[in-house]
C-alpha cells in the first residue's frame, strides 16, 4: 500500500464519517435528495480509489490528454520512465 493510497483511503473515510456524524447530530438530512450526495460520492470515490486504485476522474482527464506527473526520475507514478 502506498502513501498516496492510503492517503485517499483517510481522506475518503473522513469526508464520509463528517456527514454521517452531522446526519446523526440531526445538521443535515441525507434523506432528502440534495448536493451532499455529491459529497457523499466523492468520499466513497477516494475511498474505493484507496483500495482499488481505479480512479473516474484520473480516466476522464487521460482521455482529455493530461499527462500523469513524474517524480524526480522522470518516472511516472506507474513505474514507466526513462531511468
Amino acid at each position: 500500500m502506498t502513501v498516496n493510497r492510503m492517503v485517499s483511503i483517510m481522506a475518503g473515510f473522513m469526508v464520509l464519517l463528517s456527514l454521517v456524524l452531522a446526519q446523526i447530530s440531526h445538521q443535515i438530512d441525507l434523506l432528502h435528495p440534495t448536493w451532499l450526495w455529491l459529497t457523499a460520492f466523492v468520499g466513497l470515490n477516494l475511498f474505493q480509489m484507496g483500495f482499488t486504485g481505479f480512479c473516474p476522474a484520473a480516466k476522464v482527464f487521460k482521455a482529455l490528454g493530461m499527462k500523469e506527473a513524474t517524480n524526480a526520475c522522470g518516472t511516472t507514478s506507474s513505474g514507466k520512465g526513462c531511468c
